[in-house]
């Protein structure tokens, strides 16, 4: 049932909310940013083979992923502010374990401890959490803390590389889990309170009543599909995030422009993102992310074709503004077809799926370069992904407009 628009959840108090939603997102998500500044460096310590650490960053998001589902179900007993703490002290632990070594240790930190107890409480959680206090504008609320990833990328790489360069980067990431326990627990336990909307189980449906359908089509199918298009569309987009740094490197532009350049990229995409976020208020999540998956797969295309340091920090300012409003839309979209009893399942079930691209898009980028020597084989492996979560997502806008869709 959909909350009446005379009677509506928004206060101040949601929009306190939804700022100390992206503070602690943008804690959290920093402690990913160190392995891809400190890239190269880690690698040197295994002979060169970039895909180990990358392999590390990918399980971070993997794990993510898979422990959103768990943890938001926890959430939902518990509470979120619960499990944004715990999450926050696992992120920690993580960070400890992965200094201690560029082998196991490192993919045991990021993929258990920072990855499915850390961001698996934390990310998927906060998304279901923060849509519970909005009915009016929840796709520029759900952009907003959605940001939280890209104001990480924007303002720690920078920081990271001068750290790294300082004080090595397994110092760099004990300092950061100092940081991320001071900070984000007590954000957590003073912010998230009980949301304002009532939450009500799905009603059974009368016998041999006819199966509710999205789009015409099934539910479920309509959702696997949406699974398989951020997949997709997440393939490429962590491509350039987590090897922007070592790709300039290779093209003799030092670490430092590099680190300045995914600063740009995810600058940007902490911006365009509020754009973002109003535009699905207008015309909806999947038309939102068939505009954006298009933009991308146009900036993707220019790295292929851009080898010189001012072009690339132009097409990754392009990505950046590209990208950025995709994963919010995935999730608007699902409130706007999806019955709000739903949303703690589907909502970290979808952003398992959004993990397991950018999982995939990182370590793949890695492992064709170690076979390659170069990364343009990478990149169009990137566009050909882009192409077909193109593909899914354009016959759901076109369904979408052939059907009306009722709560």
């Amino acid at each position: 049932m959909l909350q009446s628009r005379s009677s509506s959840i928004e206060t101040k108090a949601s929009w306190v909310v939804a700022a100390a939603a992206l503070w602690a997102l943008m804690m959290s998500f920093g402690a990913a940013w160190i392995t891809a500044v400190a890239l190269k460096d880690i690698a040197g310590e295994v002979g060169g083979v970039r895909s180990v650490p990358a392999l590390a960053s990918a399980l971070a998001w993997l794990g993510s992923g898979i422990g959103g589902i768990i943890m938001g179900r926890i959430a939902d007993r518990v509470g979120t502010r619960w499990t944004v703490s715990c999450g926050a002290l696992m992120i920690a632990c993580g960070l400890a374990l992965s200094s201690l070594g560029p082998s196991w240790p490192l993919w045991v930190g990021h993929g258990l401890f920072i990855g499915l107890i850390g961001l698996g409480g934390i990310n998927a959680p906060l998304y279901v959490y923060v849509s519970r206090w909005f009915d009016k504008r929840r796709g520029s609320a759900l952009a907003l803390i959605s940001s939280g990833t890209y104001l990480a990328g924007a303002l720690w790489p920078p920081v990271f590389e001068r750290a790294i360069a300082i004080v090595g980067w397994r110092e760099t990431m004990l300092w950061y889990a100092g940081l991320e326990c001071l900070i984000v627990v007590p954000v957590a336990l003073i912010f998230f309170a009980h949301p304002p909307e009532a939450v009500h189980p799905a009603a059974a449906p009368l016998p041999g009543s006819a199966p509710a359908r999205v789009l015409g089509l099934p539910p479920n199918l309509v959702f696997a599909l949406m699974c398989t298009a951020s997949i997709m569309c997440c393939v490429p987009m962590a491509m350039p995030q987590g090897h922007l740094v070592a790709f300039c490197s290779d093209l003799g532009i030092s670490r430092s422009s590099g680190a300045i350049m995914l600063s740009v990229l995810l600058g940007t995409a902490f911006l365009s993102r509020q754009v973002w976020g109003a535009i699905s208020d207008r015309i909806g999540g999947l038309t939102t992310v068939l505009v954006g998956s298009l933009w991308q797969c146009g900036a993707m295309i220019g790295f292929l074709l851009t080898q010189n340091e001012a072009g690339l920090f132009a097409v990754a300012a392009a990505f950046g503004l590209g990208f950025s409003g995709i994963i919010p839309a995935y999730v608007l979209a699902l409130r706007e077809l999806f019955p709000a009893a739903q949303a703690s399942w589907r909502i970290p079930t979808l952003l398992m799926f959004t993990a397991v691209g950018m999982a995939t898009g990182g370590w793949l980028a890695g492992l064709l370069y170690d076979h390659f020597g170069y990364y343009a084989p990478a990149f169009a492996v990137g566009v050909g992904a882009n192409l077909f979560n193109l593909v899914i997502v354009g016959t759901l806008v076109v369904r979408k407009s052939r059907f009306t869709v009722t709560a």
